[in-house]
């Protein structure tokens, strides 16, 4: 699944060069916090924006404020990107549940199985919930959104939860589509 170029893709999609003054530092305050850039974001690159409209988005869904926390959305992206079979997003985020968890294990539950995983029965019922809306949205009756309720979660908090399996359902595609790949980096992290 390796490619032989520079590119986070296989389109030919190079990234404006030279990169607005705006996009330049935002570049390089991922590369000093995260010690890199996320491909996706060099993928989106080539338009910026659409470079802004995604990290916009992004930003605002899995940095924002929600009742879920930072971790709880971390685990909707893997189990919406491992339904989908997404391979930059299970690396990725995947690397980013065992950060934010500190237990290696866990993020690899959630690339494998959701399901098998050391759950409490909020976070079993939110991940269900975001499996169901991935895997057959059309189904999603008021009874699903009641059990959420039932353990605690807010109707904001439902949307968030809609939300975030709405734009990794998205962004896997875009992922898929385009053979984006994973930085290496993600690959070693946080084990």
């Amino acid at each position: 699944m390796t490619q032989d170029r520079e590119l986070p893709t296989a389109l030919d999609l190079p990234q404006v060069d030279p990169l607005p003054p705006e996009t330049r530092k935002y570049f390089d305050i991922c590369a000093e916090k995260l010690g890199l850039v996320p491909n996706v974001l060099r993928a989106y690159a080539f338009d910026i924006a659409k470079l802004n409209a995604f990290t916009a988005m992004y930003n605002d869904l899995m940095l924002g404020q929600s009742g879920l926390s930072k971790l709880e959305r971390e685990m909707i992206a893997v189990v919406v990107s491992s339904i989908n079979r997404c391979w930059y997003c299970q690396v990725a985020h995947g690397a980013a549940v065992r950060e934010l968890s500190g237990d290696p294990a866990l993020g690899e539950a959630m690339v494998m199985n959701y399901r098998a995983a050391k759950l409490d029965a909020r976070r079993r019922a939110m991940l269900d919930f975001a499996a169901k809306l991935t895997e057959e949205s059309h189904k999603v009756e008021d009874a699903d959104r009641q059990a959420l309720r039932n353990l605690g979660f807010s109707d904001r908090d439902i949307w968030d939860i809609a939300a975030v399996a709405g734009f990794f359902n998205m962004s896997n595609r875009i992922a898929s589509a385009s053979g984006m790949e994973p930085n290496p980096a993600y690959h070693g992290a946080h084990r």
